[in-house]
This record gives C-alpha cells, sequence and structure tokens, in this order.
C-alpha cells in the first residue's frame, strides 16, 4: 500500500488514528489537520508513531520561529526581487504547480554580498509555503486533491562562482530545511542542461538530501525540451523551455513570472567582504614560501580554496606536479594558476578550478619577495568529487546523441 489516503493498509490505518490521537494537544495549531497532511509525516518516517511525532513537533516550531502563517506576505529585500532568480509557471498534467529554479544566471557573490544569507533562506522558505498555498488553490480549482509541486533546474551557466562555499551553504541548508520541513511535497526534481560541472555541485548538496528525494530527481539530456513536454503540457510551458506559453507581450521566457537573476550591480552592497572561517593558519616567513599539496585521482575533481592574509599582500600560485615524493621548486613545476600577488591583506580571497588530469596539485604562497616580514596566512583547501551516478548519468545521456551528419 503507498500510504496515501485511499490506499492505506489496516496497520497504517491504525497508525493514522493513533497518530492523530497522540496529536490532540497540537491539532488546533497545525494549518492543516486532515489526513492528507498527517500522512505527509507518518510517510517520512516510514509511519513510526514516536519519530513522526518527534518530526512534525519539531516543525510546529519552526513555523513559529519562522512565522510561516505569515511570510507569503512578508516581502524580502528590493535586491533579493531583483536579481534572486527564480518562479512559479504553469502546471503539470496532473495539474501539480510547477517552480522554475534558474541557475547560471544567479550572482551568488553579489546576492551575499548585498543582503543576509538568512534573507535568501528564508525567501526559499517563502516558495516553498507558496507552493503549498498553489497546492491547495488548485484542489479547490480541480476538486481534487493536489499535495506535490514539481520543480525544474535550468543549470545552463553553472560554473565555479557557483561553487563559493558561502553560496553552496545557502542550498545545503534550504535542503536541510526541505527535507525536515516539507515532506512528501515534491513531485520531482528534473535537471535540464546540465553542463561537466553538474555532479560536482550536486556532490556538494546530495548528503542534505534523503534518499526518497534523490529518488524524485530527474536529469534529461540533449533532448530536454521535448522531454519536459511529457511532465507539463507545450501550452503550460515557456517557449523558453519548449513550450507555447509566452508573456502578454510575447515574451517567450515568461519574464512576468520567473525572475532570470542577473549581475547584481554593486550599489546594492553592504559589505566588500562575506566572513568566513578558516581551517588553516599559520606563518609564512620572510623570503619564503609555503606549499599546500593536494592530491587529485582522477579528472573532473575541482579544487577550491580561501585565503587571507595579515601583514601585507602575498603570493598564491596553483601547479601540478611533475615528480612524485618530494618537494619541487615552483620552476621544477607545470604551472596551471599563474602566481601573482594578491591583496588578501584588504579583501579575502577566493577561487576554484576544475582539475583536467590526475596528480598532485600544490598550492603555493610566495612570501619569498618580502625580505622584512613574515605573513600570517590563513586558508581553507578543499577538493571537490563530482557525483558518481550523476556523472554517469551525463555520460550515458551525451553517449545516445545523434552523431552529426557528414
Amino acid at each position: 500500500m503507498s500510504g496515501r489516503v485511499g490506499d492505506l493498509s489496516p496497520q497504517q490505518q491504525e497508525a493514522l488514528a493513533k497518530f492523530r490521537e497522540n496529536l490532540q494537544n497540537l491539532l488546533p495549531m497545525l494549518p492543516n489537520a486532515d489526513d492528507y497532511f498527517l500522512l505527509r509525516w507518518l510517510l517520512a518516517r516510514n509511519f513510526d508513531l514516536q519519530k513522526s511525532e518527534d518530526m512534525l513537533r519539531r516543525h510546529m516550531e519552526f513555523r513559529k520561529q519562522q512565522d510561516l502563517d505569515n511570510i507569503i506576505t512578508w516581502q524580502p529585500p528590493e535586491v533579493i526581487q531583483l536579481y534572486d532568480s527564480g518562479g512559479l509557471c504553469g502546471y503539470d498534467y496532473e495539474g501539480s504547480p510547477v517552480y522554475f529554479c534558474i541557475i547560471g544566471s544567479l550572482d551568488p557573490k553579489g546576492l551575499l554580498l548585498s543582503t543576509s544569507k538568512q534573507d535568501l533562506i528564508r525567501k526559499r522558505i517563502k516558495v516553498c509555503e507558496l507552493l503549498l498555498h498553489e497546492c491547495e488553490l488548485q484542489t479547490q480549482k480541480l476538486g481534487r486533491k493536489i499535495e506535490m509541486a514539481l520543480m525544474v533546474f535550468d543549470m545552463e551557466g553553472l560554473s565555479l562562482k557557483h561553487l563559493w562555499k558561502p553560496a553552496v551553504e545557502v542550498y545545503q541548508q534550504f535542503f536541510s530545511i526541505l527535507e525536515a520541513n516539507y515532506p512528501e511535497t515534491l513531485k520531482n526534481l528534473i535537471i535540464i542542461r546540465a553542463p561537466k560541472l553538474f555532479p560536482v555541485a550536486f556532490n556538494l548538496v546530495k548528503s542534505f538530501m534523503s534518499e526518497e528525494t534523490r529518488r524524485k530527481i530527474v536529469i534529461l539530456g540533449d533532448n530536454w525540451k521535448q522531454e519536459l513536454t511529457k511532465f507539463i503540457s507545450p501550452d503550460q510551458l515557456p517557449v523558453e523551455f519548449g513550450g507555447t506559453m509566452t508573456d502578454p507581450d510575447g515574451n517567450p521566457k515568461c519574464l512576468t513570472k520567473i525572475n532570470y537573476g542577473g549581475e547584481v550591480p554593486k550599489s546594492f552592497y553592504l559589505c566588500n567582504q562575506v566572513r568566513l572561517q578558516y581551517e588553516h593558519t599559520v606563518s609564512v616567513g620572510r623570503g619564503s614560501s609555503l606549499q599546500v599539496e593536494n592530491e587529485i585521482l582522477f579528472p573532473g575533481c575541482v579544487l577550491r580554496w580561501q585565503f587571507a592574509s595579515d601583514g601585507g599582500d602575498i603570493g598564491f600560485g596553483v601547479f601540478l606536479k611533475t615528480k612524485m615524493g618530494k618537494r619541487q621548486r615552483a620552476r621544477e613545476m607545470t604551472e596551471v594558476l599563474p602566481s601573482q600577488r594578491y591583496n588578501a591583506h584588504l579583501v579575502p580571497e577566493d577561487g576554484s578550478l576544475t582539475c583536467l588530469q590526475a596528480g598532485v596539485y600544490v598550492l603555493r604562497f610566495d612570501n619569498t619577495y618580502s625580505r622584512m616580514h613574515a605573513k600570517k596566512l590563513s586558508y581553507t583547501v578543499e577538493v571537490l568529487l563530482p557525483d558518481k551516478a550523476s556523472e554517469e548519468t551525463l555520460q550515458s545521456l551525451k553517449a545516445m546523441r545523434p552523431s552529426p551528419t557528414q
């Protein structure tokens, strides 16, 4: 049995009745106390009554903390309204609302320099509540229960800037909130136009998703426009995404429904930097350098770094070792990212690169030009691995491409 209304086993029916009984003191405060709502929490915890109750009670605390009863009327800061991408647009064949997330044109650093991480996350919580509200409107309109929404993630333009750690943390926290507070509300998460970097990006957030959510992810290949119409009727799909829907003025992107983001003007910036936490702090002596080695086992991994100096600027470059087992001078290694001096004592530096081959990559912090002063260096270096399953999916989709005509 599916565990949904109308498809309950005797044991599940008994568990639902007991669950309702256990929640007597909470029922008047719930946003909805019908069987559909209660079964969401039971399904999320495999009908374990205690775990389901704990989850729902924590959600009610979350509702109070976030003032969810009023969040739909909350207006985010102007910069979020103008430049945080995404939008509700159309319905699938069963009447479920569809939300488009536009990733490539998003300016994560610009947003985080212009508003708080809390407001960016709160905006995403508002989207969840809007989708639930839209489901209720659809239920009333269609005369049958609509419980879930469909999300389409357009990954065209995904680049290393989107792997900036503070930006990734927004999505990690959002997916944690989604799992804890909106169980059984996601029908499918459809990925379109995924570039080679997608498996690395997905690997950063997948641990914050339940196994059930991961099973709902669908990655579409080159024929994604045609494939999308298997989920969404063309008249409910913008022309931009393979449908026939346009704005009243004929715009194929449906800009009145979907925000496509864009680069945040510096006039919105509230600060010059986002406060970061570093894993290591060392002193780089005068006239010397520090080498941080990272072994890359296969191509496609991403090296990501953040650093700040104290006492003046510092040089930085990335090299690939040509001989294993011993320290090499910079001139003996293959230059990957040319070394240059950074004013990291004024503005912290961050960056990343995709490793095109396996080997030992050396991040070299250079203070050899300073004969008088040592530099205090704080840094974090990470190796981001691609998610193998999604990487294999992309490769198989690529293999299915028709050969170009001669």
